[in-house]
């Protein structure tokens, strides 16, 4: 071969854009309008869920002052927990189907069961019929949340993965103070069936599973795993596009190696396993503990539920600068730091909030406790899903999840002997909730730092 020839063949090959995995992609794209749009749409359905939640300590308040119903203390917790229950399983089972007929359909069939519960639980004639609806709203629940944020988490730029996700969960705190307005001008204004009409709205997202189908793309990674490479290509061209980026040339797709769930537990994952499931677990068991029986523990506090609603509602407005903080710093410091500090704050939040006495103090105490602890679940829903590979990324996140439904289910139960203990009041509950954030903070510290990294394939 002459010079001019091989000058001429190395200038052709340079000429040639180089190959780039679709991951690959998706990763080196700017931050644009469809990242914006997904990140809109999975969180409109990520606020229905808190909603939910919310609407349901209200519901609980008011359903227990029907004469109809007259809930004891025991029979309240159990309307909460039995939610818990339903969530638990929906976590473990929505992750793992997930990972095996893709994150998005999983998504839109869970807005579609919960909707329909709220629906019957809006019905409901007994403890029965409203424990039977409240276990089917937690199946949705629980099967929608991981899986809405490891499709987001698939789907953003590494550089802006970790503040797309806890963005994402900040629409928790939209659903919450909906939830938290709902409580207090629905419910006590429109008589005895008010919780009833709280719960029709809350059937909102049977209506919104329809807008799901339309405008949320399937993950790129679910789709080569399954050798769907057209839907692959046409949707990571979507966000090129998009962010007017050129396409460049993607080797076919590999099949992935077949992870088994079991592989939690060996030798590769058992050390994050146990940080990610300790720290779900501790987690849950303060957020769900305190802030389920929040508008019932400020009635007994000062003697009026609708004032105790109107605090709970501006306790919850505090959510949402806690969640904007956690976006901006786990760029900046980290998952693991950031995570850690929002639970440290939480831990000294929730033993101060144990001593709260005033309005005053249980206002001002109760918002910081809000805002660092919804900051720390954002952190956690973004580091859960980058920790793991994506044929296992599902399936973990769901187990993780599951995990923390334990805890869920367990502390609304443990409210009434708590309140025993103490003699009606809340110290020893929230001492309790202190040191659970403590242990969920030293599970953290454990956690690997994914910041700026690629997920794994």
């Amino acid at each position: 071969m002459t010079t001019t020839q091989s000058a001429t063949g190395t200038a052709a090959a340079a000429a040639q854009p180089a190959q780039l995995t679709r991951n690959e992609r998706l990763d080196r794209l700017p931050f644009n309008k469809a990242h914006r749009k997904l990140l809109v749409a999975s969180g409109i359905g990520w606020a229905f869920d808190a909603m939910d939640v919310g609407l349901v300590s209200f519901v609980v308040a008011a359903i227990a002052a029907d004469p109809h119903f007259n809930l004891t203390a025991t029979e309240k917790s159990w309307v909460l927990s039995i939610g818990f229950i339903g969530m638990a399983i929906g976590a473990a089972l929505g992750g793992y189907v997930a990972d095996h007929v893709g994150r998005k359909t999983v998504f839109t069939a869970t807005l579609v069961i919960f909707g329909l519960a709220n629906g019957g639980m809006a019905l409901a004639w007994s403890l029965a019929a409203l424990l039977v609806a409240r276990f089917v709203i937690g199946l949705g629940l629980g099967a929608e949340l991981p899986v809405a944020s490891t499709l987001v988490s698939e789907f953003s730029p590494t550089k802006h993965r970790g503040r797309m996700t806890v963005l994402l969960e900040s629409f928790w705190a939209v659903g919450w103070i909906i939830a938290a307005c709902i409580g207090t001008f629905v419910i006590p204004n429109t008589g005895d069936w008010g919780w009833r009409w709280a719960l029709v709205i809350g059937a909102l997202p049977l209506l919104y599973a329809i807008v799901t189908r339309i405008h949320i793309p399937e993950s790129v990674r679910f789709l080569e795993a399954q050798g769907r490479e057209d839907e692959a290509e046409r949707a990571v061209r979507y966000f090129e596009q998009a962010g007017g980026v050129a396409a460049v040339p993607s080797p076919k797709g590999k099949p992935l190696p077949r992870i088994k769930t079991h592989e939690l537990f060996g030798s590769k994952y058992i050390a994050r396993t146990v940080a990610i499931w300790a720290t779900w677990f501790f987690v849950n068991f303060s957020y769900y503990g305190a802030f389920t029986w929040m508008p019932s523990l400020l009635a007994d506090q000062f003697g009026s539920l609708t004032k105790s609603f109107g605090y709970t509602l501006i306790i919850s407005l505090a959510q949402l600068p806690g969640y904007f903080l956690a976006a901006w710093l786990v760029e900046i410091w980290g998952r693991r730091w950031t995570l850690s500090v929002f639970l440290a704050v939480s831990a000294v939040a929730a033993f101060a909030f144990s001593q709260a006495g005033s309005v005053a103090a249980v206002l001002c105490i109760g918002m910081l406790l809000s805002a660092s602890n919804l900051g720390a679940w954002g952190v956690l829903y973004a580091v859960t899903p980058e920790i793991y590979p994506t044929r296992l990324r599902g399936a973990a996140s769901g187990a993780a999840a599951a995990c923390g439904r334990v805890a869920a289910i367990i502390a609304p139960l443990l409210m009434p002997w708590f309140l025993g203990l103490a003699g009606g009041n809340k110290s020893i509950a929230f001492v309790v909730f202190a040191v659970a954030f403590v242990l969920a903070c030293v599970a953290a510290f454990c956690l690997p730092e994914r910041k700026g990294l690629e997920l794994e394939d």
